[in-house]
This record gives structure tokens, sequence and C-alpha cells, in this order.
């Protein structure tokens, strides 16, 4: 599997042009990690066989250097820097190696992100704590069954 296609590449190379001139201005970059949105895109990878997790949303100039939110499964997940080439490299057993997650998307901020992995102890919990928590928000049912109703 190609982990950045030529299309998801530029997207990220577009979002660490912006992150720079948001710091420029004094101001913070937090994009929503949505892999649909073509203006602020996200890239999920993982381990098949084990819990290292990265969330990508920005690729520096150098064309190796991704920024992002990193879990190698040790229970501290980190805001910070990665090489795409040592995720490349990584070999597994059976054949195996680190994947693109290509149905990844969240509304959530990669700041939101980062706190609920922190708080959980991983992004895998974390991405399950977020999507519960998006489900609740959706099915928000009135307390009382009879609000609303005509009597």
């Amino acid at each position: 599997m190609i982990l950045l296609t030529p299309d998801i590449r530029q997207a990220l190379r577009a979002n660490a042009c912006r992150s720079a001139a948001s710091r420029a201005r004094g101001e913070t970059f937090d994009p929503r990690c949505d892999a649909r949105d073509s203006l602020r895109p996200a890239v999920k990878f993982f381990n098949p066989l084990g819990a290292a997790t990265w969330l990508a949303t920005e690729l520096y100039e150098d064309g190796d250097t991704l920024f992002g939110l990193a879990d190698l499964g040790f229970g501290c997940p980190e805001m910070g820097v990665f090489s795409l080439m040592e995720i490349e490299s990584v070999r597994l057993p059976y054949g195996m190696r680190i994947e693109r997650d290509e149905g990844f998307y969240s509304p959530h901020s990669l700041s939101r992100w980062a706190a609920t992995a922190r708080r959980a102890g991983s992004i895998i919990h974390a991405e399950q704590l977020l999507r519960h928590a998006a489900a609740d928000a959706a099915f928000d049912l009135p307390t009382d069954p009879f609000q609303g109703a005509a009597g």
C-alpha cells in the first residue's frame, strides 16, 4: 500500500504551509482530522498487528517529516514530528507493513484528538470515546418522554 498518494501528499504539504502562515500571524493552526476534507486533511497510519497509530496533518518540505499525533502503544500519545520513511520501513510478521486507514474520518480537531488520546492512554481508545461522543450528540433525546406532547 502506498502510504501517501500524490493527492494526500499535496494536501498535507498545504496544511504545513497554512500552519507556518498561522504561526507567523501568532495564531494556532488546529485542523480537523477529516480525511474527506481536501482543505484540511489528516491521514491515519496503523500497525495491523499492534497498537502503534499515527494521525498526521502536515508534511514538511523535505517530503519525509510529518507532524501530528503519534502513539507507539506505550500509553503516552504525543504531538510531534515523525518520519514517513521510518514508518514505511517497518517490517511486520507475515509480510505485513504499516497501513493507511483509507476510511478514516473524524469531525474532531487534532487538539481534541490529542487531549482525548492522552486521557485514554491511546489513539485507539480515543477513537472509541470520540465515536461514542459523536453518536451521543447525534442521538440527543429529551429526558422527559412526554416533553412536547400535546395534552
